[in-house]
């Protein structure tokens, strides 16, 4: 069959052309970028994510609570120095006398105590903030593995829409040179004026879908690069679509009950609640330690000084040597100290009390974490299925519309079917393309929600 090409459709060719020749260079660009895959995508985000770092900085707040509870087990040991300059009527400690006029006078004293009992609450008090540390790095994971999720939907939306702008692109082709066939026929006085008006509309249409579908990847890139903590204009890369075996090995059956219970015993969620419930445990325990006696034992050594700068009560007095005094005023002494909790506005027990409904607060929301995880995990099971029915149907759907579509285009280049017929079935196999590709990538984006509660690897 000829091609006809008159003057007056130069254009629309001509822009095919070019579209055509853009695509090539678009692709020899891409060439030239750095292929990012879904696995390097997650990975940048973990090593660029300003929350993940903040979580990160939490468990480091946490570890020094650790050591600091530790250490609390210990001795305290306190050093001190008292100087005063006296005027008037004073006693003097260093010789225990009363003097009248100006001396100087200082005590110096080194004092040590420790706990021998207090009801264990710090040894509670430390075994909360190991579960507290634990429940940190929970927590981090926790975030890591929300952000993960988001970076895969979002890197699966990038993909989509470069598969939807590659099928726009080249339904815009076949509608453009419709266009350019329709005006020859027309010309050749074989095609009517409505005839062309339907085929420019098609066009148009087709170039429009173009545009939206150029856009909606511009944007999926920005949401990709923003969670990679990218600035956009250092987000020069191109992502790397799955292939039919990913498609196949998506196409899978799981058991509800075996990812549930798989999930459960590595899900940070869920561990992060264990851990909540059980630190909230020792904290009753920490709080009941106030109800008990607190046996502590205590000593301290020191001395005094004293410096005579006028005349007392008994005369002059001669200053005796620094080293002398600090020898004959040394001092020493030991206690032990029992505080017996009575009445203290029933602070301690209601400390207790808060202690116990933080408790209880805590087993209710990890009961609901794990009833949560029990919900989505069924319904992503139930969405894979779906998912995986509605690709066949789509696959069915599209090969059907393609092959119909295949005909009328021969029967329509010699004349046998009207052009409304041809529009029709191109419309409807162009919708079927569209709806196979969302298809597509819906069901694997369902198979890697699967992975994801499996604490599987994210890759294709």
């Amino acid at each position: 069959m000829k091609t006809f090409t008159p003057k007056s459709l130069r254009g629309p060719v001509t822009f095919s052309m070019t579209l055509l020749v853009a695509a090539l260079g678009f692709s020899g660009t891409a060439a030239a970028q750095e292929k990012l895959t879904i696995q390097q995508a997650v990975e940048r985000m973990l090593q660029n994510n300003l929350t993940i770092k903040q979580a990160a900085l939490n468990v480091s707040t946490s570890e020094v609570n650790l050591q600091q509870s530790k250490a609390a087990l210990y001795p305290s040991l306190n050093g001190g120095l008292d100087n005063s300059l006296n005027f008037g009527r004073s006693l003097n400690t260093a010789t225990n006398q009363l003097v009248s006029n100006k001396f100087y006078q200082g005590t110096g004293s080194l004092n040590a105590s420790v706990d021998l009992f207090g009801g264990f609450a710090k040894l509670n008090q430390i075994r909360q903030n190991k579960i507290l540390l634990e429940a940190g790095n929970s927590n981090l994971d926790k975030i890591k593995n929300d952000l993960t999720l988001q970076v895969v939907t979002a890197y699966f939306q990038v993909v989509f829409n470069e598969d939807l702008l590659k099928a726009s692109n080249e339904q815009l082709i076949v509608a453009q040179e419709t266009e350019v066939r329709e005006q020859a026929l027309l010309e050749a006085g074989n095609k009517t004026l409505a005839d062309i008006s339907q085929a420019k509309a098609q066009a148009a249409t087709a170039e429009l879908n173009v545009t939206n579908a150029q856009n909606q990847l511009t944007i999926s890139f920005l949401t990709l690069s923003q969670l990679m903590e990218m600035r956009p204009d250092s987000s020069n890369y191109e992502v790397v679509a799955p292939t039919i075996v990913d498609i196949a090995m998506a196409r899978k059956n799981y058991n509800v009950n075996e990812v549930y219970n798989s999930s459960l015993a590595i899900f940070p969620d869920i561990k992060l609640a264990k851990l909540n419930r059980e630190a909230a445990e020792k904290g009753v325990a920490v709080a009941k330690g106030a109800l008990s006696p607190r046996i502590s034992l205590g000593g301290g050594i020191g001395s005094r000084y004293s410096y005579l700068l006028g005349t007392g009560l008994m005369g002059s007095i001669p200053n005796p040597h620094l080293f002398d005094q600090i020898s004959n005023n040394f001092f020493q002494n030991v206690g032990l100290s029992v505080q017996i909790p009575i009445f203290n506005g029933l602070q301690a027990r209601s400390n207790v009390k808060r202690a116990k409904i933080n408790y209880e607060d805590f087993k209710i929301q990890e009961q609901l974490a794990k009833n949560n995880l029990n919900k989505v995990i069924a319904q992503a099971v139930a969405d894979l299925r779906a998912a995986d029915s509605r690709y066949k149907s789509n696959e069915n759907t599209f090969n059907a519309q393609k092959d119909a579509f295949n005909v009328i285009e021969q029967r329509y280049n010699v004349g046998l079917v009207n052009s409304l017929d041809y529009n029709t079935s191109r419309t409807n196999r162009n919708k079927a393309e569209i709806d196979l590709i969302q298809a597509k990538y819906d069901l694997l984006f369902r198979s890697k929600v699967i992975d994801y509660y499996l604490g599987n690897q994210i890759t294709f």
